[in-house]
């Protein structure tokens, strides 16, 4: 069998674990069930196994995986329920088909399960790394509320709010993968670089995706520009602009309801999806050059692949 239908195979066993969660409470069973029928990329997963595939035999990868998902997972229903998102993969999301609250609750059960999950693991080192993803990603989600229609935010600003929010976790499922079959520090290291690249790329690719029509995403288009984020494409698109130009971007900015030909028209004319390609272009190239330093060429080979799907991903 060869390594891509192998890890898929690990991943069927993920979902295995995540959805053997045996609470009889019927509000907690439904509102579990509903967030983990739809299934996501798993890439966070993939990363976590490949990371530790050269020792498939370790019996701890794959709850391991199962922790890297659930709290992939805990901190979308919490975004939705910040985000006042409806929408998540495709269905309504948690806080849109119950409430705000059932969306906290369950976020919080599902971190909660997560750090069970940890303990069975019982690796001081995983459980660190993973606790200071974890209180990075919740960093980045509170730096982002005070992102929210400062059209004065800075390059590094949103670059830090990239990597806290998304590039963190993907560091993380690399690390503690490689970490838990006790790779040589040099494997952990390029790994874990490749990996925060691929999830700062994964994010700038979000962004782009935001300024389409493409009904397959899972999420309604201009979401972000609705809810007054201000995203790469805005940001070098409002760095170019006329100060009328500037007027009408920012009056758009947070709408329910905005002009979307004019403003897509003018993110465009105004090389703000040109300027965001070149960044993950930088990016993909990054992630490229660790992925080459893993001596392990069977990982390095799924690395570059898992690099190739997050650059040419259309949704």
């Amino acid at each position: 069998m060869n390594s891509i239908k192998l890890i898929e195979k690990e991943l069927r066993q993920v979902q295995k674990i995540i959805k053997s969660d045996f609470v009889k409470e019927k509000t907690i069973k439904n509102l579990y069930e509903h967030v983990f029928k739809a299934k996501g990329k798993k890439i966070r997963a993939k990363l976590n196994l490949t990371s530790s595939s050269f020792n498939r035999r370790n019996k701890k990868r794959i709850k391991l995986a199962a922790i890297i998902e659930l709290l992939h997972t805990a901190t979308l229903v919490h975004d939705d329920v910040v985000d006042n998102s409806s929408i998540r993969r495709g269905k309504k999301s948690v806080n849109s088909a119950w409430s705000n609250s059932h969306g906290v609750l369950i976020g919080d059960y599902i971190y909660s399960k997560a750090f069970m999950y940890m303990v069975d693991i019982g690796n001081r080192e995983i459980l660190e790394e993973l606790s200071n993803a974890t209180n990075d990603i919740s960093q980045g989600e509170l730096i982002q509320l005070d992102a929210i229609k400062n059209v004065e935010i800075s390059l590094n600003k949103l670059k830090k709010i990239s990597y806290f929010k998304t590039g963190r976790l993907f560091e993380a499922a690399a690390k503690t993968g490689a970490l838990l079959v006790n790779a040589d520090k040099r494997l952990i290291s390029n790994i874990s670089e490749c990996a925060k690249n691929i999830g700062i790329l994964f994010q700038i690719k979000d962004d782009l995706l935001d300024y389409s029509y493409s009904k397959d995403i899972g999420k309604p288009c201009f979401q972000d520009l609705k809810e007054g984020k201000i995203t790469y494409p805005f940001f070098y698109a409002y760095k170019n602009a006329s100060r009328n130009q500037k007027k009408l971007l920012f009056e758009e900015l947070g709408k329910k309801k905005i002009k979307t030909k004019t403003v897509f028209e003018m993110i465009v004319s105004l090389k703000g999806i040109k300027k965001t390609e070149r960044l993950a272009k930088n990016y993909y190239q990054s992630a490229i050059s660790a992925a080459k330093a893993i001596d392990n060429l069977k990982i390095q080979k799924e690395m570059i692949e898992l690099t190739d799907n997050a650059y040419n991903r259309e949704k």
